[in-house]
């Protein structure tokens, strides 16, 4: 996306230092700094007591920094803070997933489509929760990834299904080079009972740093997911890698398990029965870029608050 002429965007990210909801906040802050001149600033989010009082005495975080343009943040801890720094400071507050508070509360809000909430003049609908990814220039089509998930309130945990899974992919793809690696919910015993094969790796999430995953996602042609660990697979959508989920028995009501749903009835992702069936993922033509579309929607509606004022 082209940058464009006018003053420096000043952006505050409020974070609750779980990496999942920071890397929401970053993923929009670093679209909107390639659409328009932008500085960012991350802040930690206020103890909820702390919030209140400076809600209420009009102090906020932020100290000598420029008073904030748009005040971003996701998770129900960043909330008040959100609300503090604008009473103090000004701007304009843009909360990430459905808030704990009245949504009219905030200026904005940006939501994934399985919280099922409507679009209107201020809420944006998206594909799944915003990433940091961008789409890789090319991908590897021998070189695969892996992702294992574990138990989750949307769906059955069921290792021995997922084992039997593993094996028929690698088995079925010995030109492939697989690489595997757990999350912080994989259940500890998980990767000794992954059958061996020549073409896979297997490294742990407890051996793998920050950047890991998103070079790995950036040079990898092909991605299976668990259903269970949805942010994956959006971020390998975002990536513009083919995608695979495998299959595990979905609990009732779940959104997650909706959504995953939704991706596999419009061609976004493959389940693992009809890749049996057929032997392939679907290609990924239009990798997701959910963070820019979001960036572009934000800016058109500063300018036209503007036009307003």
């Amino acid at each position: 996306m082209p940058e464009t002429a006018g003053p420096v965007l000043s952006v505050w990210v409020i974070s609750d230092a779980k990496p999942g909801h920071l890397n929401q906040s970053l993923g929009l802050a670093e679209a909107l700094a390639r659409a328009a001149p932008s500085t960012v600033h991350t802040l930690p989010a206020l103890p909820a007591w702390r919030a209140w009082l400076a809600l209420l005495l009009k102090r906020a975080p932020g100290g000598d920094l420029p008073s904030p343009d748009l005040i971003i943040g996701a998770g129900h801890a960043t909330h008040l803070t959100l609300l503090a720094a604008r009473r103090a400071r000004g701007g304009r507050t843009v909360v990430l997933m459905k808030p704990s508070l009245p949504r009219r509360w905030f200026d904005l809000c940006i939501l994934p489509a399985h919280d099922g909430i409507a679009a209107d003049r201020r809420t944006l609908v998206t594909e799944g929760a915003l990433n940091r990814v961008r789409p890789a220039a090319e991908h590897d089509p021998q070189c695969g990834l892996l992702l294992i998930g574990g138990p989750s309130p949307h769906f059955e945990w069921d290792a021995d299904a997922l084992h039997l899974q593993l094996r028929s992919i690698l088995a079925r793809t010995p030109e492939t080079r697989w690489v595997l690696t757990t999350s912080r919910r994989t259940p500890a015993d998980f990767a000794a009972g992954v059958p061996p094969a020549p073409n896979l790796a297997i490294v742990p999430h407890t051996e793998t740093a920050p950047d890991w995953l998103p070079a790995q996602l950036a040079r990898c042609g092909n991605v299976w997911v668990t259903p269970d660990s949805a942010s994956m697979v959006f971020e390998a959508l975002s990536a513009g890698a083919a995608v695979g989920v495998f299959d595990l028995p979905v609990k009732p009501r779940s959104r997650i398990g909706q959504a995953i749903a939704r991706l596999a009835d419009t061609r976004r992702v493959t389940r693992f029965a009809r890749w049996c069936a057929h032997g392939a993922l679907h290609p990924n033509l239009h990798p997701l870029a959910e963070a820019d579309r979001c960036a572009t929607w934000i800016l058109e509606w500063l300018k036209n608050e503007t036009r307003r004022s």
